[in-house]
């Protein structure tokens, strides 16, 4: 019953912005760790960002000082938000939501961020 819907990918410049947005619906019973993850093309998927139930952030050095994660835990939300977007940074981004009772990870389908050379 659990839904976890990512919006916000599009086509950017270099040097653009963009901010992912991550909304959980459902019977969710606790919610741990929220985070993004993404996969270029080509390769496997990685981890961006990560935000735990107590705010605590950590982010892959290839995005650290250009992305911040953030999240909003009377809406079950989370959000990525992209600066200074580069053409590495063309991936499909995923967002994943722990439950942190279950320790069961729920998964968004994807949104798509292309930055342009």
């Amino acid at each position: 019953q659990v839904r976890v819907v990512e919006s916000g990918g599009d086509l950017v410049q270099i040097g653009g912005s963009l901010r992912l947005s991550c909304a959980a619906s459902g019977s969710l019973f606790s919610i741990g760790d929220m985070g993004w993850h993404r996969q270029p093309p080509g390769k496997q998927r990685e981890s961006v960002a990560n935000i735990t139930a107590t705010g605590i952030t950590t982010y892959a050095d290839s995005v650290k000082g250009r992305f911040t994660i953030s999240r909003d835990n009377a809406k079950n939300m989370v959000y990525l938000q992209m600066n200074s977007l580069k053409p590495e940074d063309t991936a499909v981004y995923y967002c994943v939501i722990e439950d942190g009772l279950l320790l069961y990870d729920y998964w968004g389908q994807g949104t798509q961020v292309t930055v342009s050379a």
